[in-house]
């Protein structure tokens, strides 16, 4: 009997389970149907043991990838989410490649990760050009998307010998129009 409630209990999943992934599943039609990437797939959100992901590369639960001075441990959030947990590892060398925040986050990185700004961050405050590349971001989630937020000045990152600083922007303040970057 115990073997045919267990066997039962595998054809039949949680419906909770079934509910977040047939919404999760509806979403990423809407989203499909106008152009726009989900943050995270349905298995991800899931399955156990959802991957973090780094520039692309992808890392399972509880691995851990260095930069910047900082370390950076894969686990889930409250939702079961992947998302790198953020500690100091002063001293250790980068064990990952670190191309600054040069894109949408969304398919490179997971929530948690940090990078230096680059000129893809750049924006007006009124007349003046904000550099981004002055600031370090991390990647955070709103409302299923990502993106990253300024979470202090690059002076927090410790860039290691062979890793190269981002350019400051090439653009000016003549490209600030009423406080948007054109």
């Amino acid at each position: 009997m115990f073997t045919n409630a267990k066997r039962n209990q595998s054809h039949h999943p949680n419906p909770v389970s079934r509910l977040r992934a047939r919404l999760a599943a509806a979403t990423a039609v809407l989203l499909g149907a106008f152009g726009i990437a989900a943050a995270t797939t349905p298995a991800s959100a899931d399955m156990p043991g959802a991957h973090c992901l780094w520039a692309g590369a992808s890392y399972g639960q509880g691995a851990s990838v260095y930069a910047g001075g900082l370390a950076f441990t894969c686990q889930t959030d409250t939702f079961g989410a992947p998302r790198w947990i953020m500690r100091s590892a002063q001293g250790h060398a980068s064990t990952v490649v670190s191309p600054g925040s040069i894109r949408n986050p969304a398919g490179q990185f997971s929530p948690g990760a940090r990078q230096p700004g680059t000129d893809y961050n750049d924006y007006c405050s009124g007349s003046q050009l904000i550099d981004g590349s002055e600031d370090l971001f991390e990647v955070v989630s709103t409302g299923g998307f990502l993106m990253w937020r300024s979470v202090g000045p690059v002076s927090q990152w410790a860039f290691d010998a062979e890793s190269t600083r981002p350019a400051p922007t090439w653009r000016s303040a003549s490209l600030c129009i009423d406080g948007v970057l054109s």
